[in-house]
């Protein structure tokens, strides 16, 4: 059932202020220079793990866990009491058929595995073909989509003891983003592309959604796409474990890109394996329509400039998802959908979808260097929950732009990495709206008097919640960070 404009307005008034708003975190970060611990770089040395920080310190009631701390191998800066372990690195660990470790991690999730293991499902983002790669997925046999695709995913087990294992999930997919889990226990990977059978030299049509089977390696042979998800410039997907709906995010310009929502059909039930049994068409794709309180279309997401803006939602239903003739997001004509710059990272948590908008720049009626999200699916209602403003010196450490990966924390509100420009972080956002720094990117791909910082990626907590684990997207490598961690304070 549609949600009216005017539904929306007389809810709004019946409230007051507006519809009450739902989600743990609050009011986050408004500016750069939101971090709330500045980077201290002296007076705090090593302990004896040469990927430790010192020894835990401050008051438990402290926000977060204090300045982050240089790292003498110059990969990730943490808080004092904290070490990060590397589990996978392109070009140097190896695959259990023996091949490198694919580059360029992204997306992942985590998944609890017998007797302690851990199971990670880590996206490549390898666009075109296999030749412009040094270290491409792997063609394991019976798990390629399109054998000159470089991207893909690969599974990763990691033991109590320190152990670790990779293997191939999924081979000859192109540009492979983020994704999401589902509430049965697999990874949905999404290609961040639009290329068709012969562009950039491909065999077969890219720009979908496929599932990947972190337990079963046998489930994920004949890879199939889940055409009924539409094709496009996939970035991100998570499902409603209590209505079924697919809420996808679209990484696209000229136009922006817009948040889709996939229905089942009527009788379809989840579980492993079925998305890959559904027709082309099953179901029905839609594209987001938003309004505000006083009932008038929004046409760009960057028009929200305060937190705790709320815009009721109304859905579209998208004319040719498999986008034959016309990208999907060029189907529609303005006033139709509500569209918005680099739609990234989504997470479920609290009863609904978080997402994020990377940026905004001239091709949006606002600039805003970051936006988080939070669609009520009860209320059909979105709530912006971060809004970062635009960043004046991206070379200076402290300031926030770039928001990409996001995952909700078990000890409350969100973590979120960065993809924005000069240096890179992992940092936390609490429940009233304060921030810190967990980790920074030290590993410089360029030169001291020109550095350049990759992109932090595939933020997710550990079923048990012991092990933050995150990635640095280029050259490649897979972290996991342990430490004191702790509910955070929420007086503002």
């Amino acid at each position: 059932m549609s949600f009216t404009r005017r539904e929306f307005t007389r809810q709004s008034a019946l409230t007051g202020a507006g519809i009450a708003l739902t989600g743990t975190v609050g009011a986050l970060a408004t500016a750069p220079g939101a971090l709330a611990a500045d980077d201290a770089r002296h007076g705090h040395g090593h302990g004896d793990d040469d990927h430790g920080h010192g020894h835990g310190h401050g008051h438990d009631r402290e926000l977060g866990y204090g300045p982050l701390l240089p790292d003498p191998k110059g990969i990730l800066a943490l808080p004092a009491g904290f070490s990060y372990r590397i589990l996978t690195h392109s070009g140097v660990t190896k695959l259990e058929t023996g091949e490198p470790t694919p580059s360029n991690h992204d997306g992942t999730a985590a998944f609890e595995g017998p007797r302690g293991v851990t199971l990670l499902v880590n996206n490549h983002e390898l666009s075109g073909t296999r030749a412009g790669w040094a270290y491409p997925v792997p063609l394991t046999e019976g798990l390629v989509y399109d054998p000159v695709a470089a991207g893909g995913c690969t599974v990763v087990e990691t033991r109590r003891d320190g152990r670790t294992a990779e293997w191939v999930g999924i081979a000859g997919t192109s540009t492979n983003c983020a994704g999401g889990s589902t509430p049965w226990g697999t990874w949905l990977t999404c290609e961040e592309t639009e290329d068709k059978a012969g562009k950039n030299g491909l065999l077969k049509d890219h720009g979908y959604v496929f599932e990947v089977d972190p337990y079963d390696k046998r489930a994920n042979r004949d890879p199939r796409p889940i055409k009924a998800f539409g094709r496009y410039a996939h970035e991100a997907v998570v499902i409603d474990p209590k209505r079924g709906h697919a809420y996808l995010t679209e990484d696209a310009s000229g136009p922006n890109g817009l948040l889709y929502r996939w229905v089942p059909p009527h009788g379809f039930e989840h579980g492993r394996g079925k998305l890959r049994t559904l027709a082309d068409d099953a179901g029905v794709l839609q594209a987001t329509k938003c309004f505000d309180k006083k009932g008038a279309f929004v046409d760009d997401l960057s028009r929200a400039t305060k937190i705790g803006t709320v815009y009721g939602v109304d859905w579209v239903d998208v004319p040719d998802r498999d986008a034959k003739t016309v990208s999907v997001r060029k189907q529609f004509t303005d006033g139709q959908v509500t569209r918005a710059r680099k739609l990234e990272g989504m997470w479920w948590g609290d009863g609904g979808a978080y997402f994020v908008s990377s940026f905004a720049r001239d091709e949006s009626p606002v600039a805003h260097d970051g936006q988080v999200w939070f669609y009520d699916p009860k209320r059909r209602t979105i709530t912006l929950k971060v809004l970062l403003g635009v960043n004046p010196d991206a070379s200076v450490d402290g300031a926030l732009d770039g928001p990409d990966n996001i995952t909700v924390s078990p000890y409350g509100g969100i973590v979120i990495s960065e993809d924005g420009e000069g240096i890179q972080h992992l940092f936390g956002a609490t429940d009233s709206g304060r921030t810190y720094p967990i980790a920074r990117n030290e590993l410089n791909a360029g030169t001291e008097a020109d550095p350049s910082y990759s992109e932090m990626t595939g933020v997710t907590f550990s079923p048990d919640g012991k092990t933050l684990f995150a990635n640095i997207q280029t050259p490649g490598i897979m972290l996991a960070i342990t430490g004191p961690w702790k509910r955070q304070p929420n007086k503002r």
